[in-house]
């Protein structure tokens, strides 16, 4: 009698559909910071030119899902966390930030286990990205 093997849970990363959908949510996220006024304070902390950080975002979160490591191989020893935490981000941004991202992740029809497993991470890291 042969043992079967069973194949693997899917990864985060295929789960939400690969780098394709991962950057449909990153796109969303951008659009919906660009354009609704609920979000003008997040907006105002970046610069004017989002391209660039869509593309490094769409990386990063390709790598945190369990996708290609891009992002991190790119910037050996970087600490998204401090990056952020220079950024002044207070209740408010941090709040518009795990808004926007969870009604892009719906607006892109991310499974909703995951979409939640996603929010309360989003939850967690925005909470360590505010200044002390």
């Amino acid at each position: 009698m042969t043992a079967t093997a069973e194949a693997p849970a899917p990864s985060m990363f295929e789960r939400i559909g690969g780098t394709e959908g991962v950057r449909a949510v990153v796109d969303r996220f951008y659009d919906l910071m660009e354009h609704d006024s609920r979000y003008a304070a997040l907006r105002a902390m970046h610069v004017e030119d989002l391209f660039p950080v869509r593309v490094s975002l769409t990386q990063f979160l390709s790598a945190w899902l369990g996708g290609p490591r891009d992002w991190f191989e790119a910037r050996p020893g970087t600490c998204i966390m401090s990056m952020h935490r220079a950024m002044g981000i207070t209740p408010d941004t941090a709040a518009q930030w795990v808004e926007a991202m969870s009604r892009a992740m719906a607006n892109c029809r991310v499974e909703k286990a995951l979409g939640s497993q996603m929010q309360q991470a989003f939850l967690r890291m925005a909470g360590a990205m505010m200044r002390a």
